[in-house]
């Protein structure tokens, strides 16, 4: 098996960097109207209520060392190790996995149905769709077959790689979407010209930056695949870690 960390301990710095990641993850997870209202409107006193509730729990589970990142010591050290994983870490990268996918397909979907139609519908996308597709994340997770949520560390090697392809994927894209957005709207173009324009963007910079990763040219996207049936895992840290 491949060793990836030497370290016993993880350094404070290290943990409390990690929190931001959960407390975005967990603030944008309600869908509609919620999450929708802030891409859109701006943050209201809703928004703030709910962040008070979610940092409150990240700190809680962060102090317990019971978030991905956050854990007093790495709980896998060695790729190819069959080890179970444990439920904290599945519902954070469930979470995480809705947080990244579906707010995403939303807005494809949205932009192509406006480039189309010349009608813009990203509300009813959120209102009637935000919770069926985050459902058929969930369900992937039920079904041992979302990355990092899978019931054993076993292929973490390339569950992780694939994790970051999808955040270099979708982060850069959706920067480049709003950019478009407020270049169109400071130089007259009409909704839907401003549209047209979001999805070539969205395109282009999803597009490559997929590429890019799944050659695992981009920081943390190179795969590793334990090539044989895996030897006793070493022994953890402790569920903590």
């Amino acid at each position: 098996m491949k060793k990836i960390v030497e370290r016993k301990r993880n350094k404070t710095y290290y943990r409390v960097l990690h929190v931001p990641i959960w407390l975005w993850v967990f603030f944008v997870l309600p869908g509609w109207p919620l999450t929708f209202a802030f891409y859109t409107t701006g943050p209201d006193r809703r928004h703030a209520l709910w962040f008070a509730v979610v940092f409150a729990v990240c700190a809680w589970r962060g102090f317990a060392g019971k978030l991905p990142g956050v854990e007093p010591a790495p709980y896998v050290t060695h790729y190819g190790a069959d080890q179970p994983n444990l439920w904290y870490r599945v519902v954070c990268y469930t979470a995480a996995w809705i947080a990244i996918v579906v707010p995403f397909a939303l807005n494809v979907i949205g932009l192509v149905v406006a480039s189309i139609t010349d009608e813009w519908m990203i509300r009813e996308m959120y209102q009637w769709l935000y919770y069926p597709l985050a459902l058929l994340v969930m369900l992937a997770t039920a079904m041992n077959l979302t990355p990092r949520a899978r019931r054993s560390t076993l292929n973490e090697g390339a569950e992780r790689a694939w994790f970051y392809v999808g955040l270099w994927t979708v982060v850069p894209a959706q920067v480049a979407m709003w950019a478009m957005w407020r270049i169109g709207a400071n130089n007259g173009l009409t909704a839907v010209m401003q549209g047209r324009v979001r999805l070539i963007a969205l395109f282009f910079v999803s597009g490559t930056m997929f590429a890019l990763g799944a050659k695992g040219i981009l920081p943390r996207s190179a795969r590793y695949y334990f090539p044989e049936a895996p030897a006793p895992s070493p022994e953890p840290a402790g569920e903590s870690a």
